[in-house]
């Protein structure tokens, strides 16, 4: 029969690599950036951009308390740029668009709107008529000068601003994340077939162009990690 040996005594030599696994991980998780939760998301090139639109009405309520936006047609878009390379990024945040298709040979882009004019869409919210054919979504007005705008309505602009993207340069390593606005016109059902069109990211180090991003929002996707 084999008998089996064992050395009772310490060996600092063999801890060694024991406590080294877990620092090395500990390190490594350190550097990671913490994961993003969202509805559609897309990476490549280092960055990763996600988003998930505001369906919910309730989800307006702490950053809106008193007039919302939703209520008046405006759709409201989470979106977080995530930069893991080593250099900063520039997204240019107003050439950013919401592609709708109102049906198999009509798509519309709409432009963000800004904290502004989304005052103007609260104003003068237009509702949609279910029984009418489907119609191009109206593109937003700028709001005239001397509208008479009420304190209510400087809050909501003030709300909807520091609600909003801070800035489009992402630094390396970093995440920036605010809210889009679109009017929508209360026809959220297009969210269905939906894009979000991020078209203008810039490598700031040689001002290199980054490819397109094109983020189905009927897809729900993953945490990105």
């Amino acid at each position: 029969m084999r008998k089996g040996y064992y050395n009772l005594l310490p060996n600092p030599a063999r801890r060694i690599p024991c406590l080294a696994v877990p620092l090395c991980v500990a390190l490594a998780a350190a550097a990671q950036q913490p994961p993003l939760r969202t509805a559609s998301l897309e990476a490549h090139e280092g960055i990763t951009i996600t988003a998930r639109p505001w369906t919910d009405a309730a989800k307006y309520k702490e950053k809106f308390p008193k007039k919302s936006p939703y209520a008046a047609g405006v759709l409201a878009v989470e979106v977080a740029f995530r930069n893991d390379s080593d250099d900063s990024i520039k997204v240019n945040l107003s050439r950013i668009r919401l592609t709708v298709h109102l049906d198999s040979e009509n798509t519309q882009e709409l432009p963000s709107l800004t904290p502004e004019e989304l005052v103007h869409a609260v104003l003068k919210p237009g509702g949609k008529d279910p029984t009418a054919k489907r119609s191009k979504v109206p593109l937003p007005v700028p709001l005239p000068k001397g509208s008479g705008k009420d304190k209510n309505l400087d809050e909501l602009q003030r709300q909807a601003q520091e609600a909003s993207i801070p800035t489009g340069v992402i630094a390396p390593h970093s995440t920036v994340q605010g809210l889009l606005y679109f009017d929508l016109q209360s026809q959220f059902d297009l969210l269905g077939t939906a894009h979000l069109y991020v078209p203008d990211l810039v490598l700031m180090r040689g001002n290199r162009a980054l490819t397109y991003f094109d983020i189905d929002l009927g897809q729900p996707g993953s945490a990105a990690n």
